[in-house]
């Protein structure tokens, strides 16, 4: 049975290398220092996560239905592997699509007023 490559020590937590290399089918070794890939760093979490974005072909309202959560959840996940691959989210202070369409239905329906509105999407506050 494969065991998985783990990217952390798990003594102190530093990432690990890999130093040796081999073939399964001649036994060829070669060493050395490699670098593992980014995603030998992630999480089982977000591995799995990744596997099943790209499974739905990066379709947030599928991935909603299969994992069960909202869509501000999986915009949060999502935003962690982004966070964990060592990118900047840049989205992470602005209101989702999803929140923005939430705020904009509520003023609709008369839940809130265009002032309530405004400090929910972000907009200053003019009292």
């Amino acid at each position: 049975m494969a065991k998985h490559v783990i990217g952390e020590c798990p003594i102190c937590g530093q990432d690990l290398y890999v130093t040796k290399l081999q073939c399964s089918n001649c036994h060829t070794e070669i060493s050395g220092e490699f670098q593992l890939s980014k995603f030998n760093y992630l999480s089982k979490e977000n591995l799995y996560f990744i596997e099943l974005f790209i499974k739905n072909k990066g379709s947030i309202k599928k991935l909603e239905k299969e994992l069960k959560v909202s869509y501000p959840t999986v915009k949060k996940q999502l935003s962690e592997v982004i966070t964990a691959l060592g990118y900047t989210d840049d989205d992470s202070d602005e209101p989702m699509d999803y929140e923005k369409d939430q705020v904009l239905q509520r003023l609709a329906n008369g839940e809130i007023s265009s002032q309530e509105a405004m400090n929910l999407l972000g907009g200053e506050d003019n009292e």
